[in-house]
């Protein structure tokens, strides 16, 4: 990429860009899946013939997914959505939750979860240990990291309690579950049109039980959409 006069870029390393007179070329690379975009559809097609003297590579055409994300055009109403409501639905059939009681709150306010939560016999941690905690929250961080900001608070504070899981832990996984279920449509939709950077944060005050460390969260949007985010202990 940097042979043909692409630039990395620094915020993602994934990102490639180039830019000519009055147009340019963003190229997203992820292992062996490739997304081009531009807004010259002949120097795109140059840049895939390049390409292809030195990868074996297959076109699938106008994009429509991405590593578990669906891409929605609407050319009518200038939008593009990205959404992973496939994706929930596979891990709500994998986890046995696909018949669960949707709920409307990402993490209920009757959840006060602390590390006393925690097994206290030996009978108690080998039933726990049998719960596929850490697998379940690696599944709703994947849909929290790529397009659910919504769900970014509630996992982070289950996150920590893998090391020592609880009934009421895993409780709270499961309402992160039924949450989903009941907001599968959803997703991040992007529109052209005042693309304007907005930023906001906020923070609880030594909301944590077990350490009394306070969590803080960041959102950032650009044309209302949201682009960026996170919720940290």
């Amino acid at each position: 990429m940097h042979r043909i006069g692409f630039k990395r870029c620094e915020a993602d390393h994934c990102c490639y860009v180039k830019s000519f007179n009055n147009s340019y070329i963003i190229l997203l690379l992820y292992v062996d899946d490739m997304l081009i975009a531009g807004s010259n559809i002949e120097k795109i097609n140059n840049l895939k013939k390049q390409l292809s003297k030195q990868f074996a590579m297959k076109d699938l055409g106008t994009a429509k997914q991405i590593l578990g994300m669906r891409i929605i055009r609407d050319k009518a109403n200038g939008t593009l959505k990205l959404s992973q409501s496939e994706y929930v639905k596979k891990v709500l059939s994998r986890f046995n939750m696909n018949e669960a009681k949707p709920v409307s709150t990402p993490l209920g306010s009757h959840f006060k979860l602390s590390k006393e939560q925690s097994p206290k016999t030996e009978e108690e941690r080998d039933h726990m240990s049998k719960v596929p905690y850490a697998s379940t929250i690696g599944s709703l961080m994947y849909d929290m990291v790529c397009t659910r900001a919504d769900i970014a608070h509630a996992v982070g504070v289950v996150s920590r309690f893998m090391s020592r899981l609880g009934k009421q832990h895993w409780e709270a996984v499961k309402w992160i579950l039924r949450y989903l279920k009941g907001s599968l449509d959803t997703c991040l939709c992007f529109t052209g049109a005042n693309l304007k950077l907005q930023g906001y944060v906020d923070a609880d005050f030594a909301g944590d039980i077990d350490s009394r460390k306070s969590t803080t969260g960041f959102v950032f949007t650009l044309g209302c959409t949201t682009i960026s985010w996170a919720s940290n202990l």
